[in-house]
């Protein structure tokens, strides 16, 4: 009993700094910092190496080198993703051994880490065979998603779209609405002129993807009058309604960017302690 008392102590104590340093570490702590910077790091070069490998002249020259360079560093992603699972219990929030790690790793971020690993490893064990391009596609999101663990700025982006997913969804609804009136109208309008254009409504939302969107690749156009009237019609509407977004985001981000600077100011850079509280008493 007297040695397995300090041997859990010291486990608890390792869990607690293993969690302090993967996690966001505190103002100072330099070790967290460190690992935070190699780990970021790591997964820059390793996005840079699947866009490399896909340049023949480059995967010919350095296609081993990209292969051991990957199992290293997914080596080191596997061993932090558990690290992370295995310390997690010391957050509050997941403080349960088993449906508070479930809940963990149900995370966003935490579901792009294991899918980066996962499907890396399903690659590496099966070479040959079928198109494995989706997963490394998917590899690559995943690697991407990641880094928003380590930029304030993605996760500004992340904490303002949460925070306006409401008026967001609205836009979308909007939009797609918009889609399905724009398709309709034209298929009717034009299928007579160009039905191998035009041939359905389905078919149509090509055109209208194009058109809302501004973008217009001039592959499908409208030849009639009405045709051509409707369509200025849509493009109008669709420069209107995607600049929605565009404000609801600017105005969250403002917002987002003030509470950050009221935290900043009534925020002890010291002790981390709150001002306000202290001033009250």
């Amino acid at each position: 009993m007297g040695r397995v008392l300090p041997s859990l102590v010291w486990q608890v104590r390792v869990k607690g700094r293993v969690h302090e340093i993967l996690e966001v570490g505190q103002e100072g702590d330099w070790v967290s910092k460190g690992v935070d910077w190699a780990l970021m790091l790591l997964i820059v070069a390793n996005v840079a190496a699947i866009i490399a490998a896909t340049e023949p002249n480059v995967d010919a020259v350095a296609s081993s080198y990209f292969h051991y360079f990957e199992l290293v560093s997914y080596c080191i992603f596997a061993v932090e993703y558990i690290l992370r699972v295995w310390s997690c219990t010391e957050d509050p929030n997941f403080s349960h051994p088993v449906t508070g790690r479930l809940r963990y790793i149900c995370r966003p971020l935490m579901l792009a880490d294991a899918t980066a690993v996962f499907s890396f490893f399903i690659i590496l064990f099966l070479p040959t065979g079928p198109d494995l391009g989706a997963l490394r596609t998917l590899r690559l999101l995943s690697r991407l998603a990641s880094l928003a663990r380590y930029s304030a700025g993605m996760q500004a982006v992340a904490a303002v779209a949460s925070a306006r997913k409401g008026e967001l969804l609205a836009v979308v609804s909007v939009v797609g609405a918009l889609l399905v009136l724009a398709s309709t109208l034209m298929y009717f309008v034009e299928h007579s002129s160009q039905p191998e254009k035009f041939r359905s409504i389905p078919a149509t939302f090509y055109w209208s993807v194009a058109t809302v969107t501004t973008l217009g690749y001039g592959d499908v156009v409208p030849v009639t009058n009405l045709g051509r009237l409707l369509s200025g019609v849509i493009a109008l509407l669709g420069v209107g309604i995607f600049a929605l977004p565009a404000g609801i985001l600017g105005s969250g981000f403002v917002e987002q960017i003030q509470r950050r600077h009221e935290h900043e100011e009534h925020t002890c850079p010291h002790c981390g302690g709150d001002l306000t509280g202290k001033s009250s008493v």
